[in-house]
């Protein structure tokens, strides 16, 4: 026969796994009213780690002891902001100085640095509580890192903020940060299922992250909820809070962009994309078709060109002194990015800035825009972390994106819907972005 302190202790567990699926927002709101405690969370977190990292491969460092003195320190104190007490994943290129940080390089390993990231230092100053770090591709390039998609462990869950993806997929983490270059919030969400939300260029502070490229690294987020993805970069960057109660009553005027690539994408991913422009306009919104022509289909290309330039210098350091720790994949982008003469970079900027100036000007008809996040479902196999296609446009064109998890594929894995808005306009892109979840998934 049980005894009764067994059932309580087991209830107590049950209780305490239930606490990890908390959104960011209900828990701030718990811990605001005096419900819930950090450590509470930050335990719950690290049970689900403990049950499931040996599987998913989503962290490269975890300190629990470390993660809840902090949440015990943030217990104690009065609450500082809506991310009082919160944990959040860090992806490894982004410096911590409690937590080595190691760019997903064997080059960098134990490498511990003296400072923080500036962003993971405002989550600190605002009462954040950082549970580990995320893993990365190789200095979140295109070499796939150790992370397993939760969803199917034969699957990629994407690249290069994959063990945020990952982690936030899994009920591990409500909150991590991502980076993007090319595509690499938006697709990890896609693929794992979660909401990747890559703000305006340069709406969260970039200092302590490990550079690519100037003109594109993101700092991002991956969350569960568009909520979530709006509260973090929020009181980060001191924007506006959004307030989400006036979703139901919008009509946003939305346009279905298939892009130049929409030749690129699977069947059933342009049948979900195509099949809800007629569910979006019964829900309330005004939809028509936007063409992205002209200089827009050379976009793919422009980044490639900006970005490899800037990489080829930004790990000079690397690429000279450790040639033998750089895959070849890595290596190979490196070499070709040195071939990039200086006229070709700054005609490939010329292209980006007339992009940018021309979507301004289309964005006057719409508060945004429909497309895919991805060419489909996550690819099978772990050697590939899929393409990048279907973020690097907006990527350039430094708008805010926001990848939200709509449909299933044929594999019974997330397909994700794409949502992007004008520079500038991160509020009103997010409260497209939940209106299109809300009208989707109900």
């Amino acid at each position: 026969m049980e005894r009764p302190d067994s059932r309580q202790s087991i209830g107590a567990k049950i209780l305490m796994n239930a606490l990890n699926k908390l959104s960011a927002a209900d828990a701030a709101a718990r811990i605001a009213a005096g419900t819930l405690k950090s450590e509470a969370l930050v335990q719950a977190c690290l049970e689900r780690i403990r049950e499931r990292e040996s599987d998913v491969r989503a962290w490269a460092f975890v300190d629990p002891e470390a993660a809840l003195s902090q949440a015990r320190a943030r217990d104690r104190e009065p609450r500082r902001t809506r991310l009082h007490g919160i944990p959040l994943g860090v992806k490894d290129v982004l410096d911590t100085a409690d937590l080595p940080t190691e760019y997903g390089s064997p080059i960098y390993r134990g490498n511990r640095t003296t400072c923080d990231a500036a962003c993971v230092a405002q989550v600190r100053e605002l009462g954040g509580v950082i549970l580990g770090k995320t893993v990365t591709t190789e200095f979140a390039t295109r070499f796939p890192g150790k992370t397993r998609n939760p969803h199917n462990l034969k699957h990629t869950p994407g690249g290069s903020s994959q063990g945020s993806a990952a982690a936030v997929a899994d009920w591990m983490v409500p909150l991590a940060f991502g980076t993007q270059t090319t595509s690499s919030v938006i697709r990890p969400a896609a693929y794992c299922g979660v909401v990747g939300y890559k703000p305006s260029f340069g709406l969260v502070n970039r200092a302590g992250l490990k550079v690519l490229s100037d003109s594109f690294d993101h700092v991002g987020t991956l969350t569960r909820t568009v909520s979530d993805a709006a509260l973090l970069v929020e009181e980060l960057s001191g924007a506006p809070v959004t307030s989400f109660e006036s979703v139901p009553g919008l009509k946003p005027r939305i346009g279905f962009c298939r892009t130049p690539y929409w030749s690129q994408a699977d069947q059933p991913t342009q049948e979900a994309l195509e099949q809800a422009v007629p569910r979006l306009a019964r829900a309330g919104a005004r939809m028509s078709e936007i063409s992205l022509d002209g200089e827009f289909a050379r976009l793919v290309e422009v980044q490639n060109a900006i970005s490899s330039h800037e990489m080829f210098r930004a790990l000079a350091y690397e690429r000279t002194r450790f040639p033998d720790l750089i895959s070849e994949t890595l290596m190979g982008r490196l070499l070709g990015g040195g071939r990039v003469t200086r006229v070709q970079y700054e005609d490939a900027q010329a292209i980006a800035q007339r992009c940018r100036a021309r979507l301004a000007d289309i964005f006057r008809d719409y508060d945004a825009l429909l497309s895919p996040s991805a060419m489909g479902e996550a690819p099978e196999g772990l050697d590939s972390t899929g393409d990048p296609v279907f973020g690097a446009s907006w990527t350039v064109l430094h708008c805010p994106a926001v990848s939200v998890p709509a449909f299933r594929g044929p594999q019974g894995l997330p397909i994700g819907a794409q949502i992007t808005g004008p520079l500038g306009k991160d509020g009103q892109t997010l409260l497209c972005a939940e209106w299109v979840h809300r009208a989707l998934v109900s």
